[in-house]
């Protein structure tokens, strides 16, 4: 017996530890933990018990609705029961939300354990001026901060190369909200997440090099700003969105005599428009070949009445135009089998299948237009001449065409194809010859001597905004061409006429059918209810930064190249909020399978990088071949992007972040376009593009040298006319890789030619455009499920379907968002007549 109570009392004594070691692993209570997430503070506040989370609490509210909201949702119901921050699971679209959860459940559950204890220590700082920065959008943004004893006292800009209007406005806001908390725990500015991160991040450095005593309070330190009196108003014409539509649309709307509302959720207008290249396709007949003075090489510009020179062909568009002219007239035959493969961008085989009935006069009457210009270029061509030398052929019916079949497109299972609405797009192409004297009336001024390319436009058809001139004042670009123009044609019109900013659309207001105004919050919880005689135009753009909504929708990509941490060209605020409104009304969308990537994403954030296809390279890292033709639309060479794209183990080594579809692109050095947004010198910008011999280039991608030099030497053979193939073909170039003088004619001079050093670039596709959204007629009425517009309600720009189909080509949607937002504005009026 004696024995027997020994050993139970040696069993007991053995597992005591562990049973105590278990039991106790917190100790029972209330706790909390704080980290910085996608748009302000995270803070997790936990009860347990001692073995677990029972109850879950956490606050968020600067986190992005329908993406970090609702993962913190869903964390308030999965975190209990868990033992441990390893719980935290990272949901698709809300990373960095999910890792500030992780972070403040783990500061939370450590001092739960007692691993870690409550720092009430107050704020102390060693007083002085630090300096300290960040990457933000563009780049590293370097900030002077002060403190002194016991606070930040100052926040000053060193250096900050963020997109004017975009980032850079994130500054006094943040820098004014961080002196009044104290700290660095204040909301982001909503469309400039990656500077209110770097302001944030650079800020919190600097508070570290002072020595400050509680860094985790000071990151938490936020402001609160109370909500005002709600605010209640009735306007002619309320438009949700100050990007290029809704701006267009509320200076239309104005010049017809209409009150007008602009509600913007970012800090200052612009929307996506003002982070694009800004280029809008349209052809400007001075410019090209003229077949009632065919041998002209001038034309007059009608707005200036200056004498221009007349445009010359790229290398390929003559073959472009023979192979135009032969298109089967048949009816379009969508059969995808082994006789009729589909391959995206090849346009020899979609002219065998046929037309649309819809586009079939459009292309009866381009090809009488490219033979009299056929005609008139092959005797030349004939007799020697490079077509290079010939004036180039443009026409709106050109445009239309390459537009359809630019956007002719299958679904993923080949079951299925979209192709865009002749009638939208003749709108826009037919408007677009209007932007330029609409908006020189305005103040905006243009570049009338070119007619140029940017990536995936398939032609010499862009056009570039200088800027506008508002009283005497000039500003610059895009921003003044495209938003001070207008804005202030809006506001000079009616004193009641607003642009409301930081102020997000919540619903559309509904009564007996007809929408008659919209529901809002100011950042600062002010409610906003807008009321529109007329109607509501939505001009909230698409939903490309939305990227589970991008996965949900996609019916074309391999899923597996819309990986989570795929980048995006948009800002953080398209969302695709205009399209849920709608829908909530009974709107219906179509389309919304075939979004756009942008081939020329930064690899290290997925902003736009910039540039063309007709004067640069992609080849595959390992292989150092190309493979595809680079002057194709954006859908074939992000395609060819993922297929080709660099091993997680080069991505490494080369100390890029991996995503699928990393290529590298080569140019001459002297190419400037897409120098990554700091300047036109040939100097390295560290992850992104690198200036490097061939041989150093070879060694830095892992490929064979010798390889590489045949790619590019065979190609630049091509270029200059020495070869009439290539493995991989082009339809158009603009310039050799390597270098090589011309003659006075313009000819090149091969015996000149060398192949020393390269401007390399490190790119891969992010999200772009979402071709689909919103049904809508020809006026840009919102349709319901019955085909009947929604009384009161329209959409102007990427929120709306139907005009760019699978795909859409360089510089349309400038064109589309100016002509959409005038329509959309002229049918309210029209409609209230």
């Amino acid at each position: 017996m004696k024995r027997l109570v020994s050993l139970i009392l040696t069993v007991m004594l053995a597992i005591a530890p562990f049973a105590a070691g278990f039991a106790a692993t917190y100790t029972p209570g209330e706790y909390e933990g704080t980290a910085q997430g996608y748009g302000g503070n995270v803070t997790v506040k936990v009860t347990v018990d001692e073995e677990a989370v029972t109850a879950v609490d956490i606050a968020g509210a600067g986190e992005t609705p329908g993406l970090g909201a609702v993962a913190i949702e869903g964390y308030i119901t999965s975190l209990v029961g868990a033992t441990d921050a390893q719980a935290v699971d990272v949901i698709t679209g809300s990373t960095i939300t999910s890792n500030a959860v992780k972070e403040a459940l783990g500061k939370a559950l450590a001092i739960a354990k007692g691993e870690a204890t409550v720092n009430d220590a107050p704020l102390a700082f060693t007083a002085g001026t630090y300096t300290a920065s960040a990457q933000g959008y563009v780049a590293p943004v370097e900030l002077s901060v002060t403190f002194s004893d016991t606070a930040i006292t100052a926040i000053d800009v060193v250096s900050c190369k963020e997109t004017a209007h975009v980032g850079d406005i994130a500054l006094p806001i943040m820098t004014a909200d961080m002196l009044a908390a104290n700290g660095s725990g204040v909301d982001s500015v909503s469309g400039a997440t990656f500077t209110s991160t770097a302001i944030r991040n650079a800020v919190n450095d600097a508070a570290a090099q002072a020595n400050c005593t509680n860094l985790d309070a000071f990151k938490a330190n936020t402001v609160k700003h109370d909500a005002q009196a709600a605010i209640e108003d009735t306007w002619d014409v309320v438009i949700i969105g100050a990007g290029g539509a809704g701006m267009m649309a509320a200076a239309q709307a104005s010049q017809d005599g209409n009150t007008v509302l602009v509600i913007e959720k970012n800090a200052e207008m612009g929307g996506n428009t003002l982070v694009s290249g800004g280029a809008f396709q349209s052809v400007m007949p001075y410019l090209v070949w003229d077949a009632a003075d065919p041998d002209a090489t001038t034309g007059v510009n009608p707005l200036d009445g200056k004498t221009y020179d007349k445009i010359k062909n790229d290398n390929g568009r003559i073959e472009v135009l023979k192979t135009i002219l032969e298109w089967s007239e048949e009816p379009f035959n969508g059969t995808i089998d082994a006789e009729h493969p589909f391959v995206a961008g090849d346009i020899g085989l979609n002219a065998v299948r046929g037309v649309h009935a819809d586009y079939l006069p459009t292309l009866q009457a381009l090809k009488t237009e490219i033979q009299t210009y056929l005609d008139w270029a092959q005797p030349q061509l004939d007799a020697g001449a490079n077509e290079t030398q010939l004036t180039l052929f443009s026409t709106m019916n050109l445009h239309i065409f390459q537009t359809y079949y630019g956007g002719l497109r299958p679904n993923a299972d080949k079951t299925e194809w979209i192709y865009s609405d002749v009638g939208l797009v003749k709108q826009y192409v037919e408007g677009g010859q209007d932007i330029k004297p609409w908006l020189v009336a305005q103040g905006a001024s243009f570049d009338y001597s070119k007619q140029f390319t940017l990536i995936g436009c398939l032609w010499q058809r862009e056009n570039a905004v200088i800027g506008g001139t508002v009283d005497g004042v000039e500003y610059p670009s895009k921003w003044g061409g495209y938003f001070m123009v207008p804005y202030n044609t809006m506001v000079t019109a009616n004193e009641h006429n607003q642009l409301m900013l930081r102020t997000t659309a919540t619903e559309l207001i509904a009564k007996d059918g007809r929408v008659t105004g919209v529901k809002a919050v100011k950042f600062d919880g002010t409610e906003v209810t807008a009321h529109a005689t007329k109607g509501v135009i939505l001009a909230t753009g698409g939903y490309a930064a939305n990227i589970p909504m991008v996965q949900e929708t996609n019916d074309y990509w391999d899923p597996s190249f819309i990986a989570d941490n795929i980048g995006t060209t948009n800002r953080s605020s398209l969302m695709g909020d205009g399209i849920t409104m709608a829908v909530a009304v009974g709107a219906v969308t179509a389309g919304e399978g075939w979004t756009q990537m942008m081939p020329l994403g930064w690899v290290d954030n997925g902003n736009l990088a910039g540039g063309a296809g007709e004067n640069v390279i992609y080849v595959n890292a390992a292989t150092g071949k190309r493979y595809v033709d680079e002057s194709a639309e954006r859908d074939v060479l992000s395609e060819g992007a993922f297929e080709n794209g660099m091993s997680r183990e080069t991505a490494e080594k080369l100390g890029l972040k991996y995503v699928p579809g990393i290529y590298v692109e080569l140019s001459n050095t002297k190419v400037t376009a897409g120098m990554g947004g700091f300047d036109n010198e040939a100097r390295d910008v560290e992850g992104r593009m690198y200036f490097r011999t061939l041989e150093e280039t070879a060694e830095m991608i892992g490929c064979d040298a010798a390889t590489l030099r045949e790619t590019i030497e065979t190609y630049d053979k091509f270029v200059m006319g020495q070869i009439e193939n290539l493995d991989v073909q082009k339809l158009a170039t603009q310039g050799t890789v390597g270098d090589v003088e011309k003659d006075e004619k313009g000819n090149y001079l091969p015996d000149t030619y060398k192949l020393e050093n390269l401007r390399v670039r490190f790119l891969a596709p992010s999200t772009h455009h979402t071709m689909g959204g919103l049904q809508i007629d020809l006026d840009h009425r919102v349709l319901n499920a019955d085909g009947t517009a929604i009384p009161g309600l329209y959409a102007a720009g990427e929120v709306a379907a139907g005009n760019h189909a699978g795909n859409r080509l360089g510089g349309n949607a400038v064109t589309e968002i100016i002509v959409s937002g005038r329509v959309a504005a002229q049918a309210v009026n029209a409609d209230n007549k």
